[in-house]
């Protein structure tokens, strides 16, 4: 029922008061967080126990600051209407009374808080009522707001009348048809106001183990693998102790996804894609399709693991030391005990090498002692040699003979002295040890037995050496092993990063030098409040100076005082200044490889390799993850033809599948031109249905290959005047050659490896516009792309998925079969370039079923 301005207005008025109330709240909550952030800044520490817990609460405040400043963007957005009369509002994050400062929602709304969080249960009917199950709501109200402005209002009348006879209003446009026919905007925005309840299932599902959600085109998958996690963390607050990492598929993809998390007041994400997870390397190396495939392949894991072994395997021959200036041989027997001993800890490689230096110190130690003891031996023997020939050795036996009662007459005659073994005693041999282990012959015995490796340097030593690669990898075929051939130097790829990650693991770090260099660093601050201590001392100590007797001198022998160092020692001066930790828990996850993050997801986990995979699955070891692709858009050589394929090695069949049915973002027109290429990707492969139709059919052009630069450039400059954003999308190799001559005539466009997705118009590859969406997509030369690959019919079907108005398709020579029911328009004849996407005419298409229904149709 439509209703005159005045209505609308006094609607409107009354929403914007409460609206007033919440935005007043909003800002004494966040003075309150600001003030207890500063306090916990500028608290003094004084004990270990008390700067951790200065730390927590600063981070704890730092991100309660963090969520209110979230929340100002669209802070209330709907509103229930009960058949018991009560009004509940529903808003980004919970809101209490005024008295209470906690700012927590109360989850059972009835005791009406000003605003209830999105995922509490009270606010769960908002997503899941329908006219033929209400649950227990009358009306639902949907709350535009600009700013801190309402802007306008969309009522959906669900279950009974009132009570009072009086009909319910209905406003406006429906909520969900209205933000699927707006422009893009280059960065993806939460749909928090508009989630269906397919989509709020998978929202809410219990959080144990992995949920995988297979969806196709337009049906949401990201957006509700965010608000997932968004979920997650509010109702299961430990996960939030180890952040959410979010893995993409490119760069251009997490910069389009980056302000959804914190628009719903969730700051712990660490987003990235896989070339991203081993802290320190720029994985920017181009690499050959064929080349990452093969690196990307699980029996590679093996690989690694042999090339660490053979640094674990010493020679048979054993080597010759130079210790303490002796020469020393280490048999083949005792290296191969000792590197037996180091294996049999189980300890990473570069933590075993201590156990193996160990053994062999301890074996060098007792050789020198022999050493020692059989030049002992040589020497008393030349001495006693030279006694006996000059015969002052008979003198001096006679003298002892008669000095009665020196000697014990029960003693042994023929012992003779302590003997050479007893040179070096029990008190002797942990010292020499010590001695040993800093002997620079000794270190370069235990690296030729026990190299301290990095993955870098391990990697390296592998590709470059043709034997290596051989003892390593004899399960690869020779043409294999020459695609993993390369000279040291050149960068390290993506697909690199899995290994380096897998040999990361194996080997492990040597953090002794990093505990020595702490050590060092404390010691360091220790001495220095000393010397503060002992300057305050000083001065306490000098006599003060005696007024009472008019001198300069006086009794020095009095009390004066307390001082510095009687109320506190150095340690616990160091200690209280040192600085409070104030970086975020993302920056801190970025930084530090070992991370276990409390959530993982994955989106286009389709595109992860097997090894991936397994750096993926290090980084959650608790595995409680959300999973989200589409099978029929898998493009990568190495990636998944099934979830079973890619899970079972690591969690088995303890996994749960979702699937998403309704495509929101895809027109029934550009669905319906892909029909033919789904059933050639994979026949039982459903296609979802849309909800939406512009009345916008695709087209396609035939022109020549040496015009393609020229046409392509024309249509992409009209495409734009239409408004909205634009990709054209072409293969790979020719992204340069196509964006100069585009670039020609929209000076705009951007291209790249880090494309600007707020330009008006970019030019990507088919796996750089994975995820993305766009008003209107050209794609070039369709054969290219479908033939580029061994899966490019799936790239081809990305490409088709990307436009949520507008498609256009120009193809040199006859193209692709599976495109054939797209509209061929005349050479030379341009298409009518539809109104931008906000003005489109939408509508539903067709009837989906009850349980895919949208539940605001």
């Amino acid at each position: 029922m439509t209703h005159d301005d005045d209505s609308m207005r006094a609607q409107i008025d009354g929403e914007q008061r409460h609206l007033r109330t919440l935005y007043e709240r909003l800002d004494a909550l966040r003075g309150q967080a600001a003030a207890r952030l500063a306090a916990a800044l500028r608290e003094g520490g004084g004990t270990p126990q008390a700067n951790a817990e200065r730390d927590a609460a600063v981070q704890r405040h730092a991100g309660r600051l963090a969520r209110l400043e979230a929340a100002e963007n669209g802070l209330c957005f709907g509103r229930l209407d009960l058949d018991d009369g009560e009004h509940r509002y529903i808003g980004r994050i919970g809101l209490r009374q005024e008295h209470d400062d906690t700012g927590d929602t109360d989850d059972t709304g009835r005791t009406g808080p000003p605003l209830i969080d999105w995922r509490a249960p009270a606010a769960r009917p908002f997503y899941t009522a329908t006219a033929t199950a209400p649950h227990g709501v009358r009306r639902r109200r949907h709350i535009a707001t600009r700013d801190r402005q309402v802007v306008g209002l969309d009522d959906e009348i669900l279950g009974r009348p009132p009570a009072d006879g009086q009909d319910l209003p209905v406003v406006g446009q429906a909520a969900l048809l209205a933000a699927l026919g707006a422009e893009r905007t280059g960065h993806m925005h939460d749909i928090v106001a508009t989630l269906q309840a397919e989509q709020d299932a998978v929202i809410r599902a219990p959080h144990r183990g992995v949920l995988v959600v297979q969806g196709g085109p337009g049906t949401g998958k990201t957006a509700v693998a965010l608000h997932r996690a968004a979920y997650l963390l509010y109702t299961q607050p430990r996960l939030a102790a180890g952040g959410v990492l979010v893995i993409g598929p490119s760069a251009a993809f997490l910069t389009y996804i980056e302000q959804v998390l914190p628009g719903l007041g969730e700051t712990g994400a660490v987003p990235a894609t896989v070339a991203d997870l081993f802290p320190g390397v720029s994985a920017d190396r181009v690499e050959d399709p064929a080349v990452a495939a093969l690196k990307g392949r699980a029996e590679m894991a093996a690989v690694v693991a042999a090339a660490v072994r053979e640094h674990q395997t010493p020679p048979a021959e054993g080597l010759t030391v130079e210790a303490a200036g002796e020469p020393l041989h280490l048999d083949g027997a005792t290296c191969g005990r000792a590197a037996e001993r180091a294996r049999a800890t189980g300890l990473p490689h570069n933590q075993a090498r201590r156990v193996l230096a160990r053994e062999i110190t301890a074996h060098l130690a007792r050789e020198l002692a022999e050493t020692t003891r059989r030049l002992a031996d040589r020497l008393e023997a030349d001495i006693a040699d030279v006694l006996a020939e000059s015969g002052v050795g008979a003198a001096i036996d006679a003298d002892l003979a008669a000095m009665d009662g020196v000697f014990d007459p029960t003693a042994d005659p023929t012992a003779g002295p302590a003997g050479p073994g007893d040179l070096l005693g029990p008190r002797d041999a942990p010292a020499l040890e010590r001695e040993l282990r800093q002997d620079p012959g000794v270190q370069a015995a235990v690296q030729a037995l026990w190299p301290a490796l990095t993955p870098q340097r391990l990697l390296a030593r592998l590709y470059a050496d043709p034997d290596r690669l051989r003892r390593a990898a004899p399960g690869l075929t020779a043409a294999e092993r020459s695609l993993l051939a390369r000279a040291p130097g050149g960068g390290w790829s993506p697909a690199d990063v899995p290994l380096l990650d897998e040999a990361a693991d194996l080997l492990g770090e040597d953090d002794q030098a990093t505990r020595a260099r702490a050590a060092r660093e404390h010691a360091r601050q220790v001495a220095y409040a000393q010397g503060v201590l002992d300057i305050t001392a000083g001065g306490a100590d000098r006599p003060a100076r005696n007024s009472g007797n008019g001198g300069d001198g006086g009794d020095d022998s009095g009390d004066h005082g307390l001082s510095a160092a009687d109320l506190i020692d150095a340690g616990a001066l160091a200690e209280r200044h040192r600085h409070a930790t104030t970086s975020t828990l993302a920056e801190r996850a970025r930084a530090d490889r070992t991370w276990a993050f409390g959530h993982l997801i994955v989106d286009e986990a389709q595109e992860l390799s097997p090894m991936a995979w397994r750096t993926v699955m290090r980084r959650c070891p608790g595995r409680s993850m959300t999973v989200v692709g589409d099978l029929a858009q898998t493009g990568d050589p190495a990636g998944a033809s099934s979830w079973e394929q890619v899970l079972a090695p690591h969690v088995g069949h303890r996994f749960r599948l979702a699937r998403l049915s309704v495509n929101y973002r895809t027109p029934a027109e550009i669905m319906a031109a892909t029909e033919d290429l789904l059933a050639a990707i994979g026949p039982a492969t459903p296609p979802p249905r849309s909800v939406r139709s512009t009345g916008v059919p695709p087209w396609r052009m035939g022109t020549t290959p040496a015009e393609l630069p020229q046409v392509l450039a024309e249509l992409a400059a009209a495409e734009t005047t239409a408004g909205g954003r634009l990709a054209v999308i072409v293969p790979p190799q020719r992204i340069a050659e196509l964006g100069a001559a585009i670039a020609q005539t929209v000076p705009a466009v951007c291209y790249g490896p880090r494309p600007d997705l707020t330009r008006p118009a970019v030019v990507l590859s088919a796996r750089q516009a994975k995820g993305l969406e766009f008003d209107a997509v050209l794609i070039a030369d369709p054969a290219a792309i479908a033939t580029g690959s061994a899966r490019g019919r799936n790239d081809l079907y990305v490409a088709l998925t990307r436009a949520t108005s507008r498609l256009g398709v120009v193809h040199t020579g006859p193209p692709p079969a599976e495109l054939a029911r797209i509209t061929p328009l005349p050479r030379g004849h341009r298409p009518a370039v539809a109104q931008p996407a906000g003005d489109a005419h939408v509508k539903p298409a067709g009837r989906p079923d009850a349980a895919d229904r949208p539940a605001r149709p």
